[in-house]
């Protein structure tokens, strides 16, 4: 009887182990699947924001301008400043309708991620501002003591609003609010029975404007060349003898883009191209008859010709900005060179409109 009580005994006790090692089993089995539910589950969602950024970064495709003021038409009769109007209200629209809205002050992933396509919206804006402030100042009134039209004193600071603010006010509601009262004005400017509304197509008003366009690529120029560094001759104060300035230079100075900055200026390049583009377009047909008298249709074209070029699809995977001559090639002095040529070509057309 001991004996068979000691082997009982014996085999119980390897059976007991043996289940709490199996249970022990179990439960590392379930902590492990959980583990990898979980890294799957944030597997899929790093993928579908991944997909989303890359779909959102896309940029606008180009639009027709005319087809867009005959739309705002509505089978009325063309009136002069339509054209541009109805571009410059478009161009909002695209800002704020595109894939993903507007990016630029998103504090969520994937928008807080992207960077390019912020870049993209802030040239864009630029352009708009620039615009609707020719627009209010120049455009819209017959001499420098005429009355500004009412509805775009109200729009133009609604575009100014800081572009990255995420809390009130919110620059998505203020650049639609701009928006809105473009197109008051531009109801009423199509309206015979709204004479208030006005736009002047004059050479003296263009050349205002363009002005204002020069000096916006200029700085993009410079800024896409300093992707190599360079050193320059310091000429600010060349041309006069007296003229004098804040605070003492030195003859050399070295510029160079920040490298992780080159990108954003890429982008930014981009979205003014593509919207001066547009605007171009549209005074192209607003201005024809200044255009004509001073000969100057052909040079307004091959601006559009160089800023179209400047559009051609970007087929690397990112932007690559090499030695200028080294190995790799670079993008940003690429779009300088477009960017360069147009703006030599507006300086050309200024000197054009100036003349009687």
């Amino acid at each position: 009887m001991k004996f068979w009580r000691r082997l009982k005994t014996v085999g119980r006790k390897p059976f007991l182990e043996s289940g709490e090692k199996i249970a022990d089993g179990f439960v590392d089995a379930r902590k492990t699947n959980s583990l990898r539910g979980v890294l799957a589950g944030l597997l899929v969602i790093v993928l579908l924001l991944i997909g989303i950024g890359w779909y959102w970064s896309a940029e606008p495709d180009l639009f027709d301008v005319r087809a867009e003021a005959d739309l705002v038409l509505a089978g009325k009769s063309p009136v002069v400043g339509a054209t541009t109007t109805a571009t410059l209200i478009h161009t909002i629209e695209v800002l704020l309708q595109k894939p993903g809205g507007y990016l630029s002050n998103d504090m969520m992933p994937p928008g807080v991620w992207l960077d390019n396509i912020p870049s993209w919206e802030f040239g864009v804006l630029v352009q708009i501002r620039d615009l609707s402030k020719a627009n209010r100042e120049a455009f819209s009134r017959s001499q420098s003591q005429s009355t500004e039209d009412r509805d775009l004193a109200i729009a133009e600071p609604r575009l100014h609003i800081d572009h990255r603010s995420w809390a009130v006010p919110w620059p998505e509601s203020e650049y639609a609010d701009g928006q809105k009262y473009l197109t008051s004005y531009l109801e009423r400017l199509v309206d015979p029975a709204a004479p208030d509304a006005q736009f002047f197509a004059r050479a003296d008003n263009l050349r205002y404007w363009l002005s204002t366009v020069e000096t916006r690529l200029g700085s993009l120029s410079q800024r896409l060349s300093a992707s190599v560094g360079q050193r320059r001759i310091n000429t600010d104060l060349s041309g006069d003898a007296a003229n004098r300035q804040s605070t003492q230079a030195a003859g050399e100075i070295t510029v160079k883009t920040n490298w992780l900055q080159i990108d954003n200026t890429f982008y930014e390049a981009r979205g003014t191209t593509w919207a001066l583009l547009h605007f171009l377009k549209a005074v192209e047909v607003d201005f024809a008859e200044v255009l004509m008298r001073k000969n100057a249709i052909a040079s307004v074209q091959q601006i559009i010709r160089e800023l179209e070029m400047s559009q051609q699809p970007v087929n690397a995977p990112l932007i690559v900005n090499g030695e200028g001559f080294g190995l790799l090639a670079n993008h940003s002095l690429v779009m300088a060179s477009y960017i360069s040529r147009a703006n030599a070509a507006i300086i050309d057309l200024r000197e054009l409109l100036s003349q009687g």
